[in-house]
């Protein structure tokens, strides 16, 4: 076990696929585990679209459990990480936290909480109202 040190990249294959992650054989003897969040870089839903047994992958060493004999495993961390889409230019000054006044107005569902509880209300006598026209038919 003392020759796989955490940080190491190696080569490995994917023994076995689990929803929780995949399997990777690093040796004749040892395997680690690649957990779903580690798979690639965004959200993966179904580790089966990304990896099938057999495919030969290159791994990250992220931990080693000497007591277990447990070695997590990282593809995401052998990749480079793809280009952020170009976000909108930070205004300076205000420290970056407060959006200006005018971005607040246009961004949907900016309410106080008493304007969000009279439209759940307005909404909930309305629909009450419809039950009810339709009990009395």
């Amino acid at each position: 076990m003392s020759n796989y040190e955490e940080g190491s990249i190696i080569e490995g294959k994917v023994t076995g696929i689990k929803p929780f992650g995949a399997f990777v054989a690093i040796d004749e003897k040892k395997q680690g585990l690649v957990h779903i969040s580690e798979v690639a870089h965004g959200y993966v839903k179904d580790i089966a679209d990304v990896l099938t047994v057999g495919d030969e992958v290159k791994v990250k060493i992220m931990s080693v459990d000497e007591a277990s004999g447990k070695i997590s495993l990282s593809i995401r961390a052998t990749q480079e990480a793809p280009a952020r889409p170009q976000s909108k230019p930070r205004t300076s000054g205000g420290g970056g936290a407060r959006k200006p006044q005018a971005t607040q107005q246009k961004q949907q569902g900016f309410n106080t909480l008493e304007d969000k509880l009279k439209e759940w209300l307005k909404q909930s006598n309305e629909i009450q109202a419809d039950l009810n026209k339709r009990a009395k038919k």
